[in-house]
């Protein structure tokens, strides 16, 4: 198997809302994105799927020494192998990807935030350096676009935060910011039991759909913030941001709309429908 071909294969399995957004770029940029996608889960999986923390520091480690690898001229792993002869073509910095693997790092020695401005920190590398990557191979062409990319990187992890907030808890993560689970009068040890509901005996159920309500008005203002930053010079080039973020604030809607079942459901959106989504942006420029 070809790096190529291993990024490509590595995007699709994932059936991630990305991968739809990818479908319709210039080949080389898609070359470039899929590669840098394929990156990011590869970092992303040493965190949510090695369960000793040992093991996953040492194998981040790794990742630090093959970036710089890389960089030197000299990669080995079939994701940096594909990604790097698109690198200087596309503004794909080293810093970019150590800082990414360092905001995945956090994960290993954080499971708390104690306010927004500290899981503001987090999002900026996992998510905002993303964005900012991902700007620059879609076709960037303004400065002001980066500030777009990271507002709309923001609002993708908060959406992420929002669906992912049973999965995480199994895990023994929160990334809900302790400051506003004190503000609605939720404890952290009710979002890691994950009550049913109608079986808490009170009404948590009131006080956590309070909570969520709120995440999801702030992740909402967050792409209306995106949004409005992007150049008008470079709305085209930058379709495939804007196509994730249709499919983004559906799913959003839809988690609204049931309820916020997260702590035991992940609500998602099947592939027609991400792909209609995205063809939608692709053909008539709007969402």
């Amino acid at each position: 198997m070809t790096p190529a071909q291993y990024v490509e294969q590595r995007a699709a399995a994932s059936g991630s809302s990305f991968y739809y957004a990818f479908l319709f770029l210039p080949k080389p940029r898609r070359a470039a994105i899929t590669a840098f996608y394929a990156f990011c889960r590869e970092i992303d999986d040493v965190v949510d799927e090695v369960h000793d923390p040992g093991v996953a520091r040492a194998k981040l480690g790794w990742w630090m020494s093959e970036i710089d690898a890389s960089f030197a001229g000299q990669p080995s792993h079939p994701a940096m192998c594909a990604l790097m002869p698109a690198a200087a073509d596309f503004g794909v910095e080293q810093r970019h990807l150590l800082a990414i693997v360092e905001g995945c790092a956090m994960d290993l020695s954080q499971t708390r935030y104690a306010d927004f401005a500290a899981l503001e920190r987090y999002c900026h590398l996992v998510a905002g350096i993303v964005g900012e990557v991902s700007a620059r191979i879609f076709g960037q062409t303004q400065d002001e676009t980066t500030a777009y990319a990271h507002q709309l990187g923001l609002a993708f992890q908060l959406t992420n935060i929002i669906r992912d907030v049973g999965e995480d808890a199994m895990r023994g993560r929160i990334y809900l910011p302790l400051s506003e689970l004190q503000r609605f009068g939720v404890q952290a040890h009710e979002i890691l039991e994950r009550p049913r509901p109608g079986r808490d005996g009170g009404d948590f159920a009131e006080r956590f759909g309070a909570l969520m309500r709120f995440q999801a008005e702030r992740a909402r203002a967050t792409y209306q913030r995106a949004l409005a930053l992007l150049p008008a010079v470079d709305r085209r080039a930058q379709k495939p941001g804007l196509m994730m973020a249709s499919i983004y604030l559906t799913l959003l809607r839809e988690i609204e709309r049931d309820g916020f079942p997260v702590l035991h459901q992940r609500i998602s959106l099947t592939p027609l429908r991400k792909f209609w989504l995205a063809w939608k942006v692709q053909a008539l420029g709007r969402f």
